[in-house]
């Protein structure tokens, strides 16, 4: 059911609390023909006409409707008195509206107001219910006029017809408009010590939702938490504060969800975990993301595993971050992932391991800056001194205007490690050498040569 169904069955339930239609009826007594009382006998209906009406009452409480329509609309032919013919009018209204034949019902209150003597009361009684019929047959701008009309009879007015108001602009689409009803519908409660309904505010939290009032959202969906706590205001709420740009509430309106359980989904979950990261709590992020991966609420996919592996690796969590990416790389079969895991084995000084996942991921394809990708191997391939295998990535890296530099001198760290370690083994055999003639003489020395 959509908002708008909810709202007019609202409105079905506040008309049939509202409809006043077989009430006060009095009948005169025949013989009272005194002059004197000839303008009660005006406003009271005769004993035939009463019991007849009695009788169509009977079968509308047997809920036959149709025997209680043919007695009346015989009524309503004879001859009868205005506020006779009112109460009849009134009555086959009544009745129109228990069979749900809306368009008959209305029929019915809009003959009833032609009466001239109609009394003032009933008057009002039946605008306000044509506001309602209207409304309930989506004639949303007859809804609107009768209650203007109404408005202008009634001088107490009860925070309900407010309400009715309201509902019927957000029908039109005037939701500005719908404001002023609203807060008049709970300052009148306010003053008579009245509830102010849920609904209320929610009606109101869409009136300035629409006009783009965030600031006014925030505040309402604050009292609606208050007042009746549920998960739905905190998303608004949550809301609001991203329109607002208040990020610092942001994560505080997702936290207090989720320290209340009350996120179930894994969109929820998945956005917990996002939200942790951006600012700046990726421990948090991976924490929840792996415990809601072993209870299954966060499926184990290639892209929440890149996620989890991504906070780890904020989290400066290098080694828990290796399970992650390799199944996020596995799944996934993207070789970002494995050049991701090249380097979370380069932090950990696992060469080889980081050196075969940069090959895989180079291999594989989809990697976003491949020059980086051949530093991480050359770096892994110079620490397992497998030195011109990582000149060659740092020279394929050069390539790049950006990795230039960087390529240029790692190739002469490497070369200058090659020097440096020829120098050491021109030494060593250099020294090996000495050793060996310094052995000789002191054998020389020993057989008197």
């Amino acid at each position: 059911m959509n908002s708008k169904s909810r709202h007019v069955q609202k409105m079905f339930l506040m008309l049939a609390a509202g409809l006043c239609l077989a009430c006060g009826l009095v009948y005169a007594q025949e013989d009272q023909q005194q002059p004197e009382q000839k303008t009660k006998e005006a406003q009271a209906v005769s004993k035939k006409v009463y019991d007849k009406i009695q009788e169509a009452q009977e079968d509308v409480d047997a809920k036959n409707y149709d025997s209680a329509l043919r007695k009346l609309n015989a009524l309503r032919r004879g001859k009868l008195t205005e506020y006779e013919l009112s109460n009849v009018l009134n009555r086959i209204g009544f009745v129109y509206y228990n069979m749900d034949d809306i368009g008959r019902a209305i029929s019915a209150f809009k003959e009833l107001l032609q009466i001239p003597t109609l009394e003032e009361q009933t008057r009002k009684q039946t605008i306000y219910t044509l506001a309602q019929l209207s409304a309930a047959e989506e004639r949303y701008s007859q809804a609107l006029g009768y209650l203007d009309k109404w408005f202008t009879l009634e001088t107490n007015p009860r925070p309900e017809a407010y309400i009715l108001y309201a509902q019927n602009l957000y029908q039109v689409e005037r939701y500005q408009d719908m404001v002023r009803p609203i807060e008049m519908a709970m300052e009148v409660a306010r003053k008579r010590q009245v509830p102010i309904e849920e609904d209320w505010y929610a009606l109101l939290n869409f009136a300035y939702f629409q006009q783009e009032n965030f600031t006014k959202v925030k505040d309402i969906q604050k009292i609606l938490l208050q007042n009746w706590p549920r998960k739905r205001y905190w998303f608004t709420l949550a809301g609001s504060y991203t329109e607002l740009n208040e990020e610092k509430n942001l994560i505080a309106a997702y936290d207090a969800l989720q320290t209340q359980e009350l996120l179930t989904t894994e969109s929820e979950l998945i956005t917990m975990a996002q939200l942790y990261m951006q600012y700046e709590v990726p421990y948090k992020a991976a924490k929840l993301l792996e415990s809601e991966m072993e209870k299954g609420r966060v499926e184990k996919n290639g892209k929440n595993y890149r996620l989890l592996s991504e906070a780890w690796s904020l989290a400066m969590e290098d080694e828990k971050a290796i399970p992650a990416l390799q199944q996020a790389a596995r799944l996934s079969n993207d070789g970002e992932l494995y050049v991701r895991l090249a380097n979370a084995y380069l932090n950990l000084g696992q060469y080889k391991e980081c050196a075969a996942a940069a090959r895989e991921g180079l291999n594989v394809g989809g990697v976003k800056n491949t020059d980086h990708a051949q530093i991480s191997l050359g770096m892994c391939l110079y620490n397992l001194k497998q030195y011109d295998d990582a000149i060659a990535s740092f020279r394929i890296a050069a390539r790049t205007e950006r990795s230039q530099r960087i390529g240029r001198q790692w190739v002469d760290v490497v070369n200058s490690e090659i020097e440096r370690n020829e120098q050491i083994r021109k030494a060593e055999v250099a020294a090996r050498r000495q050793l060996q003639a310094l052995e000789e003489r002191r054998a020389n020395t020993d057989r008197g040569l």
